[in-house]
């Protein structure tokens, strides 16, 4: 008997599931269509830019630095995941999707957003070392130090996306088979449902209050002190200057925790939750590498550097093959 219970669980009479996307606004497609497409680039290009400038800089060879990397493969990661099938929903007014891959787009999801916190706060955690603890900040946040985070943190990303993929595995959908979502996110999932719900809902209760609340927390204490910290400082220029080094982290801490954290404001309205969760998905990874070089001195002046250097090798190449071409 639980056999054939397991087998019902796993065999789901829904193999299909169409997202619906933003249906309200179908007569735009075009226009939402061209939006996201000029979003998605910027997002990929400038995380993808903020990456080459880190790596070719000697300057930003820094664990800050190293961070801030992993937070825009993050941000390109989560962008990927959502926005292709996006566009793809918003131009033909809906798309149909497998079960298999609805999951899977789920677990990505779900995997970006959990390296996206943990790298906000280890960002929070090092600039608390860096003005709090200033003569052992070297010996605290090394190389060794950032291998293991990034190690840990991937560990623990593939033990939640295990623990989801099985708990999941046991669900029953029956239909429904149509999400009005632009992605396939935990919830509009779990409607499909004609299971039991109530394991995965204290699982993910489980993995909110670890993963997300937590981490929360760690940040909030570090301002904390942080800010307890610059206050102490004599000089309105030192405190300012001291301040300028984590205005960009802490920016960028507000706005994906703000977007996130207000869709539990309408836990019940999937509409509203739907426009808000544009938010954290297509808003924060386009602003991101922005809000970083436009307010990181040290970004600025590399990426500055780069462009010289791009601009000179490139006219060291071109000029010779026109001499070449007019002789």
């Amino acid at each position: 008997m639980e056999d054939d219970n397991y087998m019902k669980n796993i065999s789901s009479s829904v193999t299909i599931i169409f997202l619906s996307g933003f249906k309200e606004f179908h007569n735009l497609k075009i226009f939402i269509f061209l939006i996201f497409l000029i979003i998605y680039c910027v997002t990929v290009c400038g995380n993808l830019l903020t990456i080459l400038v880190v790596s070719s800089s000697r300057s930003l060879h820094s664990p800050m630095f190293f961070f801030l990397t992993q937070l825009s493969f993050s941000d390109i990661l989560l962008s990927t995941t959502i926005v292709p099938n996006m566009l793809h929903i918003s131009l033909y007014e809906g798309s149909s999707v497998s079960l298999i891959g609805c999951l899977t787009q789920f677990y990505f999801f779900s995997a970006s957003g959990i390296l996206e916190t943990l790298i906000l706060t280890v960002m929070s955690y090092d600039r608390y070392q860096a003005i709090c603890h200033p003569l052992h900040y070297t010996s605290v946040i090394d190389l060794t130090f950032c291998v293991r985070f990034f190690l840990v943190s991937w560990m623990i990303i593939l033990v939640v996306i295990f623990v989801l993929s099985v708990t999941v595995s046991y669900l029953w959908f029956c239909g429904p088979n149509v999400i009005d979502y632009f992605f396939c996110d935990r919830d509009p999932i779990l409607q499909l449902s004609c299971s039991d719900t109530f394991i995965i809902e204290a699982e993910s209760m489980f993995l909110m209050v670890s993963l997300a609340i937590c981490p929360f927390s760690v940040i909030i204490v570090s301002y904390i002190y942080i800010i307890s910290t610059i206050l102490k400082i004599p000089s309105t220029t030192g405190r300012k200057k001291t301040f300028s080094t984590c205005s960009s982290h802490l920016s960028v801490v507000a706005m994906y925790y703000g977007s996130a954290m207000s869709i539990y404001l309408f836990p019940n309205s999937v509409n509203i939750k739907k426009y808000l969760s544009l938010l954290y998905t297509v808003v924060t990874p386009v602003l991101n590498p922005i809000i970083y070089s436009l307010s990181n001195r040290d970004i600025t002046q590399a990426y500055k550097s780069l462009t010289s250097k791009m601009s000179t090798t490139f006219l060291m190449g071109w000029l010779p093959s026109l001499n070449v071409k007019y002789k």
